[in-house]
């Protein structure tokens, strides 16, 4: 009896649907490159270390490389999607030493949800405040339908000269820019970055941080909130690869969907 109910128990778990995953990421192999060296650059449509769907170049706002002081556009050939339509890749090439800036902007797109993964949705990416209008109003109940436009950043390093592109805002309508170069960082400093949302500071923004080791072991995640000016403080608990991303969530009326969500998405590595 006991070996029944296991193997329902397993069933059950296997066919039910999973959580979607939502998350994009421009996350390098490795964020310490050489000059003048061509490199490819994963995209994960997922999390942050699996990639389940590839993003096609028709819904490719922007691609831009910044660097030396100057913002060059990429153009969309450089993006491809892999052959099992899973992940896709951005080949781009570096020059001179410095710190560089790689970021990529979505163009908006619709989808439907039902009321368990919305509601799942908002409790796992901190957007509690969402949460509760559903139930005021009460529709924690009703299946939604949302805009969202993704805008993902890779900040890593070339050689050994560190230059101030990190600081440079590429006008997304959403977007994290450092307040420090990470490069400048080790393990146990604390990062500050400014949550911006067509270029003004999103205030009171859950901002959400983590990543993993060199060997793969997850970094715990950090929940903390933007304040005022946007700010919000990260600290570095291990060395490793890293994301910080936020999402700002609005309700709409009169409007073909009942929400519009826009995201950011910021990775680089902590030595």
């Amino acid at each position: 009896m006991r070996r029944c109910i296991a193997l329902v128990v397993a069933l059950v778990v296997l066919l039910a649907p999973a959580l979607p995953a939502h998350d994009l990421f421009l996350k390098l192999t490795s964020y310490f490159l050489t000059p003048r060296q061509r490199v490819t650059v994963p995209v994960l449509n997922g999390t942050f270390t699996t990639s389940e769907n590839a993003i096609t170049r028709d819904r490719l706002r922007d691609i831009s490389l910044v660097s030396g002081g100057t913002r060059i556009r990429i153009d969309t050939s450089a993006w491809r999607s892999s052959p099992d339509g899973k992940s896709s890749r951005v080949t781009i090439e570096v020059g001179a030493p410095g710190t560089y800036v790689l970021g990529a902007s979505t163009l908006p797109r619709q989808l439907k949800m039902s009321a368990k993964d919305f509601n799942a949705y908002l409790e796992e990416e901190g957007l509690t405040d969402v949460l509760a209008d559903r139930a005021k109003a009460g529709e924690r109940q009703d299946s939604v339908s949302e805009r969202y436009a993704k805008h993902v950043k890779a900040i890593f390093q070339v050689g050994d000269t560190r230059t101030n592109d990190f600081s440079k805002a590429m006008g997304y309508p959403a977007e994290i820019v450092p307040q420090e170069n990470p490069y400048s960082l080790t393990a146990g400093n604390e990062l500050t970055v400014k949550c911006m949302l067509a270029g003004w500071p999103a205030a009171d923004v859950a901002v959400i941080a983590g990543g993993h080791t060199a060997n793969g072991t997850r970094i715990a995640e950090q929940k903390v909130r933007s304040g005022p000016d946007g700010v919000a403080r990260v600290k570095l608990i291990e060395s490793g690869a890293w994301f910080v991303k936020f999402i700002r969530m609005e309700r709409r009326r009169g409007d073909s969907v009942d929400y519009q969500s826009t995201w950011a998405t910021l990775t680089f590595a902590v030595r």
